[in-house]
């Protein structure tokens, strides 16, 4: 590929506000396509900073919350995370959402780096912890909007669950992916 040919930010034209929707605001942008010169008009959903918590007993099993989701209607197997509130820094926030939704604390913590949820429409990002040795050392603080159970499962028991499809949350697989391996058997 040229130089010439590459893709290239797209001016913005025009920007408008949507409705506030309570998890996230709707913009509208008007940009023009650098190739085509067509002004186009793109929704971004503008959405808090997020941060999840691979989070390790001293025996080595995943913190797992299982919780309800209005996406899928569903029950799911996640890992602890949640958003950043304004101001507050993302290791702040993994710690907080920990113990909050599973009770657990850690004094040993990594970060794993951070992943865009979702680009195409999504402008945030989300912060991946890893917290080890952790301990239950609190009751869970749930907002009114949760119901959470707790578990923990053995690396085995979380590969088995993703191969079934019982965990497919895409940034649940992203930060479990910098922990561990998650290929169940090798593939022709």
């Amino acid at each position: 590929m040229n130089e010439s040919d590459a893709p290239r930010p797209w001016p913005l034209v025009a920007r408008e506000y949507g409705p506030d929707l309570m998890i996230c605001r709707v913009r509208f942008d008007t940009l023009t396509n650098p190739r085509t010169q067509a002004d186009l008009k793109r929704t971004v959903l503008e959405t808090p900073t997020w941060c999840n918590v691979v989070a390790l007993t001293r025996e080595r099993h995943l913190v797992v919350v299982r919780q309800f989701r209005f996406g899928n209607s569903g029950v799911t197997i996640e890992i602890p995370g949640g958003v950043v509130d304004r101001g507050e820094e993302h290791g702040a926030a993994a710690r907080r959402e920990l113990r909050e939704e599973a009770g657990y604390t850690s004094s040993k913590w990594t970060y794993l780096g951070c992943v865009e949820p979702n680009p195409a429409f999504h402008d945030n990002l989300c912060h991946h912890w890893l917290a080890e040795d952790c301990e239950r050392t609190h009751e869970q603080e749930l907002d009114g909007g949760e119901d959470i159970a707790i578990d923990t499962l053995s690396f085995d028991a979380v590969r088995a669950r993703i191969a079934n499809g019982e965990i497919r949350h895409a940034l649940v697989l992203t930060a479990l992916a910098h922990v561990l391996d998650l290929r169940t058997h090798a593939r022709a």
